[in-house]
């Protein structure tokens, strides 16, 4: 009889290989893939922006001996547990073992994605026992923040060199966040200010003395010109006006 093939637990760190080993013990392989062992090329944009923001992904060259491991490690194994880290870069990982060196090889049945959040034997051991599949919208969580890194590092990068000073990289955040910052400064700048008056009286109800501000007149409502819907007291000879005219009334407590 054949022996078993041993499972294999790949996770992100080398550091945590010799520990999870001896939780595990003789009956698994643990590995380390080292951190991303597929991204964008170094060169060039490898995003199509005419198809969908396609990434194009390929092997990192400088990864190629972690590669070949992982896949000669991925052939011999039984079940294999993805143990990257449990964040949006570690189930991107998960997902790129997957399909870039699992399905290569037609490997892909036994794939059991797991996490912890502490290596102790309690924590491990119970990830072994509760394997979940991979979380396909932190994957994509995690190809766009790469895809938003590029195309901004790509094609907003050389107006700095050209600008400011060369071999500055704009940020994906940092670049957003500063266009919203120039809009709104550009709303302040072309922002023409119309003068307006509100009127506020002094009132008395049981000798209690209170102030009170006008609300609507004749019918329509006092405001600034903010709001389009309210009658706009426009100079302070229409503001004197209406003062006149209202002396004499009744006011009546609206809201407090």
């Amino acid at each position: 009889m054949a022996d078993k093939k041993k499972p294999l637990v790949i996770v992100e760190s080398r550091a945590k290989v010799r520990t999870i080993s001896k939780i595990l013990g003789s009956g698994y392989t643990v590995a380390s893939c080292q951190g991303h062992l597929v991204d964008l090329p170094s060169s060039g944009l490898a995003v199509d922006v005419e198809n969908g923001f396609e990434p194009q992904y390929e092997f990192i060259k400088e990864k190629s001996e972690v590669i070949d491991e992982i896949r000669e490690l991925w052939k011999k194994a039984g079940d294999v547990y993805l143990a990257c880290d449990p964040d949006r870069e570690g189930e991107a990982i998960s997902w790129f073992l997957k399909e870039y060196i699992g399905k290569a090889l037609g490997d892909v049945n036994n794939l059991k994605r797991i996490t912890f959040n502490e290596i102790t034997k309690k924590a491990v051991l119970e990830a072994i026992e509760n394997p979940r599949d991979i979380n396909i919208e932190l994957v994509e969580a995690q190809k766009a923040r790469r895809i938003l890194d590029r195309l901004v590092g790509y094609q907003i990068s050389p107006i700095l060199w050209v600008q400011t000073r060369y071999g500055l990289s704009a940020g994906r955040v940092q670049t957003v966040a500063l266009k919203i910052i120039c809009d709104r400064e550009k709303e302040i700048r072309k922002f023409v200010p119309v003068p307006y008056f509100s009127i506020s009286a002094e009132l008395s109800k049981d000798s209690e003395v209170f102030g009170a501000d006008l609300f609507k007149y004749m019918g329509e409502k006092i405001g600034s010109p903010n709001d389009k819907k309210v009658k706009v007291i426009g100079s302070k000879e229409e503001a004197d006006e209406i003062i006149n005219s209202i002396k004499k009334q009744e006011f009546k407590v609206k809201s407090v």
